[in-house]
């Protein structure tokens, strides 16, 4: 099989590092991508400014390639999501070329002439992705391995507290985003909710609070499923990327001044509409009424159904590979940041397959590039057979201070390694309060 191209599931900053990392090894890559560009998902959240700086966002070997095409590297300073695009990830497939090749959505991954069942000469025979293109058209390419650098991001976790959607979301779809806002100006007056803990979370509630600003009347109630706050302001000062500390000190602000109100311990069961509005209910019977929108931003899970018939080990909760779920699990590590990752805990059952990227930390929240760059390193050191480098740790993650689920999810307060949180004082602001 090692005639056949190196096979890459998404074009996004994962998948296009992956495929120049491929490049510079010798062998030949085969991008296929979904949409239309490159980054199409990042491109989705174009209006976020990331709280990585560049130096964080650009993996080495595809600096290599595109400095080879006279690229020079961008200013330091921290990008938009829009501007990761334009400015590095198409850059990086253009100077790709025709080893992307957009509108081709993976249907599937599987062995030739072998199903998940057999057993059978199967690490023999070359993986088989099936392709859909954008006319419906399917075809198959054969490779001999893959990295699947799919992502996560068109599947979006529910509003509902049990991890299902709650009674009435999918009838409430209408008023329930499960994206960052852009421009927020047409909330203005109206009482807006937001659901979940995360940066996703807190990019809405800062958007939110702003316009409170502008226009007093708007109520903005963020909501959390945990009983305390705790690590979702971040580590302040403890926190090694200091732009990530700024947004969790902002959204802290913005709950103390009064124009968020925080809601914590709320988990949703059911969302009904009438012509006032939507009602948004707790489990425990609290009531949020007369709400224009529900912003529902409660992470991203993987969808590994194209997966189905290859042998792969994932963990039962995070959803995330196997081989990493212990060193990823915000139930278990406190303080500090997680470890590197490579392709020996990433390796799967079905030798020569790999999942990589945000789809490799299943449900767990802590993904950086950098951790999708030095992944993308050692797998394809690993496939080049470059056993040393692969092994070889190149990274050392940044600290987020912050402690990961050390507490108890019920308790009013944060256990753990890390200080309490300070106690928050719950109100609306006085006319013409700032921060």
């Amino acid at each position: 099989m090692s005639n056949l191209p190196v096979l890459i599931v998404g074009a996004g900053p994962q998948g296009l590092a992956a495929a120049a990392h491929v490049l510079e090894r010798g062998l030949e890559p085969i991008v296929l991508e979904r949409g239309e560009t490159a980054g199409s998902a990042v491109a989705e959240w174009g209006h976020v400014r990331l709280f990585s700086a560049w130096p964080e966002l650009v993996d080495a070997a595809a600096a290599r390639l595109l400095e080879s095409t006279g690229w020079r590297f961008p200013a330091h300073g921290y990008p938009t999501g829009a501007e990761w695009v334009s400015e590095y990830l198409q850059p990086l497939a253009e100077a790709l070329g025709d080893r992307v090749r957009y509108g081709s959505e993976v249907t599937s991954v599987t062995r030739r002439g072998r199903d998940k069942l057999v057993e059978s000469g199967r690490a023999e025979q070359p993986f088989v992705v099936r392709v859909r293109g954008i006319a419906g058209e399917e075809f198959r390419i054969e490779g001999q391995a893959v990295i699947d650098a799919s992502g996560t991001w068109s599947t979006p976790g529910p509003a509902g507290g049990d991890g299902v959607p709650a009674i009435g979301e999918r009838a409430a779809a209408e008023r329930i985003s499960y994206r960052i806002p852009d421009d927020v100006d047409a909330l203005a007056g109206q009482h807006v909710v937001v659901v979940g803990a995360g940066h996703s979370a807190t990019h809405a509630v800062l958007r939110l609070s702003a316009l409170v600003r502008q226009e007093p009347t708007t109520r903005v109630t963020w909501v959390l499923r945990r009983a305390a706050a705790g690590g979702v302001f971040g580590g302040g000062a403890a926190d090694d990327l200091p732009e990530r500390a700024v947004l969790g000190g902002k959204a802290r602000r913005a709950v103390q001044s009064g124009r968020v109100a925080l809601e914590t311990g709320f988990r949703v069961s059911e969302i009904r509409v009438d012509v006032d509005g939507a009602t948004v209910v707790a489990d425990d019977g609290r009531e949020l009424t007369d709400v224009a929108r529900v912003f529902a931003l409660t992470g991203f899970r993987p969808d590994a159904s194209i997966l189905s018939e290859l042998r792969i080990a994932l963990d039962p909760a995070l959803e995330a590979v196997a081989g990493i779920a212990a060193d990823i699990d915000p139930n278990l590590h406190s303080c500090g940041s997680v470890g590197a990752t490579g392709a020996a805990e990433l390796a799967q059952p079905e030798a020569g397959l790999f999942i990589v990227g945000a789809k490799s930390y299943g449900r767990a929240p802590t993904f950086l590039a950098l951790t999708g760059y030095e992944q993308v390193r050692s797998v394809v050191a690993h496939l080049a057979g470059d056993d040393e480098a692969a092994a070889r740790t190149e990274l050392v993650l940044p600290d987020t201070g912050v402690c990961g689920g050390a507490g108890d999810f019920d308790a009013p307060a944060g256990g753990g390694c890390c200080a309490p949180p300070a106690l928050i004082q719950i109100g609306r602001a006085p006319a013409g309060a700032s921060i």
